[in-house]
């Protein structure tokens, strides 16, 4: 299935129906009175997040979605019948931002989350509701409201507990497919990781979800290269693992690039913990991996780790460091969520 992460689309809600103008007729009975009865409501339409979904395709292929207008009201007092909704479902962690691309109307981080995002109009009153007590016989109707209409855009934003960055060619699908399930694309040639995947670690008798993104350039936040548009996938992540490739001309300058393209990026990224290793150790000897890795503890202040998804060095290390990471950082999201205790003498 092809991957899409952002897409536009035009939603519009149902119109309400139109009251109806109608009087009672009945054999034998005189002055029947109005007996006109409501429009039906106008369609809602609904944004739902649900599980068992992984990329906005669906939207590629249709872009307008409206929702039934609402049946009109008829004689007898009958109401209209409310118009169907339309319910949008989309996947975990996706955001619907307003047609600006920055506002956000709404960020669906679990299952089961929906949100209100076009209300139907509502139905015109049939002649029965304007009868006073100087008008027997009102000949008026309200026709329905038109229901609300507007453009968003759905991005999605893959949810992980860690995620892989690094220059093309660095090893991070290497990795995702040492210590997952998933099959990524694996060559010789930089950009061989196109969009972003997921898979999910087992360690020490655990689980956590690694994410991998295509490499960044030099420039990237102005485009170069694929760009920067898929950092977004690991905006989410509590923990990052800097892979820099150990046969690269000089590691801690590709480290450098690398943390410039995320600070340029912003959105937190540049202040989320992360974990520097150098990987492809395998194909390096023993004076060169001297050499490549002070070269990268100089360029980000501490020693980094080993590892060669290849062999399996520092495999279980790596890991391990993951963890513990993911642990920090969600017990501190659990000490600030619970309130603070009262103190008593």
């Amino acid at each position: 299935m092809k991957f899409l992460d952002q897409a536009k689309i035009y939603v519009k809600a149902g119109d309400g129906g139109a009251g109806a103008v109608s009087f009672r007729r009945e054999k034998f009975i005189e002055f029947g009175g109005p007996d006109g009865g409501d429009g039906g409501h106008g369609g809602d339409v609904f944004v739902e997040c649900v599980d068992g979904l992984n990329t906005l395709i669906d939207y590629r292929y249709q872009q307008h979605f409206k929702a039934k207008i609402g049946v009109h009201g008829m004689g007898r007092n009958r109401t209209g019948a409310s118009g169907e909704d339309v319910v949008l479902k989309v996947p975990v962690g996706t955001q619907i931002l307003d047609e600006d691309g920055e506002t956000v109307i709404a960020d669906l981080t679990r299952a089961g989350q929906r949100v209100l995002l076009c209300k139907g109009g509502n139905g015109g009153f049939g002649n029965a509701h304007f009868t006073t007590s100087t008008n027997r016989a009102p000949r008026r109707a309200n026709p329905g409201l038109e229901g609300e209409e507007r453009w968003i855009w759905l991005r999605l934003k893959l949810i992980a507990d860690a995620g892989l960055v690094g220059l093309p060619n660095a090893g991070k699908s290497t990795f995702l497919a040492a210590t997952t399930a998933a099959k990524p694309k694996i060559a010789d040639y930089p950009f061989t990781t196109l969009v972003p995947g997921l898979g999910v670690v087992r360690a020490d008798a655990r689980e956590f979800v690694l994410a991998d993104i295509p490499g960044l350039i030099e420039g990237a936040h102005e485009g170069a290269g694929i760009g920067d548009r898929f950092l977004g996938h690991v905006e989410r992540c509590r923990v990052l693992l800097h892979l820099v490739e150990g046969t690269s001309e000089h590691a801690g300058k590709a480290y450098k690039t690398v943390r410039a393209e995320l600070e340029a990026y912003g959105h937190g990224l540049e202040d989320k913990p992360e974990i520097v290793a150098l990987s492809k150790a395998d194909a390096l000897d023993a004076d060169t991996l001297k050499t490549q890795k002070e070269r990268l503890r100089r360029a980000c202040g501490r020693t980094p780790l080993v590892l060669s998804a290849v062999s399996g060095q520092g495999m279980d290390i790596a890991l391990r460091a993951l963890l513990a990471e993911i642990d920090g950082m969600a017990a501190e999201a659990r000490a600030e969520a619970e309130p603070a205790a009262e103190w008593r003498p």
